[in-house]
C-alpha cells in the first residue's frame, strides 16, 4: 500500500512539471496587444501623412515636361530647333504656354486659308464679280462686297469660334479670363472629318510639326500677299505675270 502511495505522488509531481502546448501557443499578454495596436495605429499615421501625387493624363501622347522647352510640345523643327529670339515663352507657366501654342497654331490656320483665298478669291469666276477674270484685288473685295452677301459668312465665323472657344477655354464666370481647359490639348478641337489625326505619339508629333512649319510659312505668305497688293495695286496672280 505504501509503494502504491509513492508511486501516485510520484507520477502527479511529473505531469505538473510537463509543458502545456495548447495554453503557451494561443495566449497572448495585454502588453503584447497594445504594442501590436501602437504598431498598427503608426503604419496607418505613415501612409495618411504621405502626401497624394496625382496623376498627369497624356493629351495625345504629350505630357507636360518643364525640363524641355515649351514643356516638350512639338514645334521645335530643324534646321533652328527651338527658336524663340525674344523669349516669348521664357518664364512662362504651363497654361502661358497653351496660351501662346493655341494662338500660334490658329494664327497659322486662318494665314493657310488666307493664302488659298487669295489665290483662288482673284481668279475663280463669283457671282458676286461675274465671271470675268482677273477682277478686283483681294484687298479690296471685302470692302466692296454687300452686306448681305457679307452676313452669312461672318455668322459662319462667329459660330465656328463661339463653338471654338466653348471646347478649348474656361467659361469667364467659371475661371480666371482667357484661361485654357487643364484637359486641352492647343489647337485640338476635335475636328477630324478625314480621320487623319494618327493614334501614335511619334505620328501625331511629325503631324503637328508639318501643320506649325505650313501655318509659320502661310502667316508670312499672307503678309506678303497683302503688302504687295497695297504697293502696286496688281492682284498676285496678275503680278506674277498670270
Amino acid at each position: 500500500m505504501m509503494k502504491l502511495v509513492i508511486l501516485s505522488v510520484t507520477v502527479s509531481a511529473a505531469v505538473a512539471f510537463a509543458p502545456s502546448a495548447s495554453r503557451s501557443t494561443y495566449v497572448t499578454s495585454p502588453l503584447q496587444m497594445s504594442s501590436e495596436m501602437e504598431e498598427t495605429m503608426a503604419t496607418e499615421e505613415t501612409v495618411a501623412s504621405e502626401p497624394l501625387v496625382p496623376a498627369v493624363v497624356a493629351i495625345n501622347g504629350w505630357v507636360p515636361d518643364e525640363t524641355l522647352p515649351c514643356y516638350g510640345l512639338p514645334g521645335a523643327i530643324s534646321p533652328l530647333g527651338f527658336f524663340d529670339p525674344l523669349g516669348f515663352t521664357k518664364d512662362k507657366d504651363l497654361m502661358g504656354v497653351k496660351r501662346l501654342r493655341e494662338a500660334e497654331i490658329m494664327h497659322g490656320r486662318v494665314a493657310m486659308m488666307a493664302t488659298v483665298g487669295y489665290l483662288i478669291g482673284e481668279s475663280t469666276p463669283t457671282l458676286t464679280y461675274g465671271f470675268t477674270i482677273p477682277h478686283t484685288i483681294g484687298n479690296d473685295q471685302i470692302p466692296e462686297i454687300s452686306g448681305t452677301v457679307l452676313f452669312p459668312f461672318f455668322l459662319a465665323i462667329n459660330i465656328a469660334e463661339a463653338a471654338r472657344a466653348s471646347i478649348g477655354w474656361v467659361e469667364p464666370a467659371l475661371g480666371p479670363l482667357f484661361t485654357l481647359r487643364e484637359g486641352y490639348y492647343p489647337g485640338d478641337i476635335g475636328f477630324d472629318p478625314f480621320g487623319l489625326k494618327p493614334e501614335k505619339k511619334e505620328y501625331f508629333d511629325r503631324m503637328q510639326a508639318k501643320e506649325l512649319s505650313n501655318g509659320r510659312l502661310a502667316m508670312f505668305a499672307a503678309a506678303g500677299m497683302c503688302a504687295q497688293e497695297l504697293v502696286n495695286g496688281k492682284g498676285i496672280l496678275e503680278n506674277l505675270g498670270y
